[in-house]
């Protein structure tokens, strides 16, 4: 397989005309070799608009969808990143080359121990894996950005304190069939912006509190 023409065609087929113009960003993609990070049985489908299925039951996120939030949390070189849901290690590289440093929670060992596996592997040394629940317990200090690499109903208010002044979180929030990306700016002690960008579907991540359900 001719990964690179693959690769080539992920960008200028799926990436840019679903508004992913930011040249660092498309460069990034170009560079990272995201057939690195997929399962064995899935590395022919690296760049297909899917989500590749991953051990436990998790998906990495289609290459669209890691690029448009890659895109949208705008992260620079000095600052601190957490990710939760570090799945394959994939977006968690991406990000290590934007930012000083990464920290990626990721629920299961399994696959805790192989995201971090496959960072090393990349040369990817300024981001951290964590077995650890991000719905139960998070890293000690502030972020300047969290990105959640799926979805929940709600972003929850304890990842909105962990933000700097300033600080941005990009989700994918909402019941399916209809989930919306959005992007929230903390501006101050209990204020913050919240931007909608784009409707989409996500898999949800463990743990978080779900939209309570009417019941007659």
């Amino acid at each position: 397989m001719d990964f690179e023409q693959a690769r080539f065609n992920m960008i200028e087929q799926q990436i840019r005309p679903w508004d992913v113009l930011d040249q660092e960003v498309l460069s990034l993609l170009g560079a990272v070799k995201r057939e690195d990070f997929v399962p064995a049985a899935y590395r022919a489908m690296a760049f297909t608009d899917m989500e590749i299925p991953l051990p436990c039951g998790e998906s990495m996120l289609a290459p669209k969808m890691e690029a448009r939030l890659l895109q949208e949390l705008a992260v620079r070189k000095h600052e601190w990143v957490l990710e939760i849901g570090a799945g394959s290690g994939f977006m968690a590289a991406l990000l290590g080359h934007c930012a000083a440093h990464v920290m990626s929670l990721e629920i299961h060992p399994e696959l805790a121990e192989s995201a971090q596996q496959h960072l090393r592997q990349a040369g990817v040394m300024n981001a951290t894996v964590r077995c650890m629940d991000g719905s139960r317990e998070l890293p000690p200090g502030e972020f300047d950005a969290i990105v959640l690499s799926g979805s929940v109903a709600q972003i929850p208010q304890a990842l909105v304190d962990r933000l700097k002044p300033g600080g941005r979180l990009c989700a994918v929030v909402g019941d399916a069939p209809i989930m919306r990306a959005q992007l929230l700016t903390r501006s101050g002690e209990r204020q913050s912006r919240v931007v909608d960008l784009f409707d989409t579907v996500a898999p949800r991540l463990h743990g978080f509190a779900e939209t309570p359900r009417f019941r007659f």
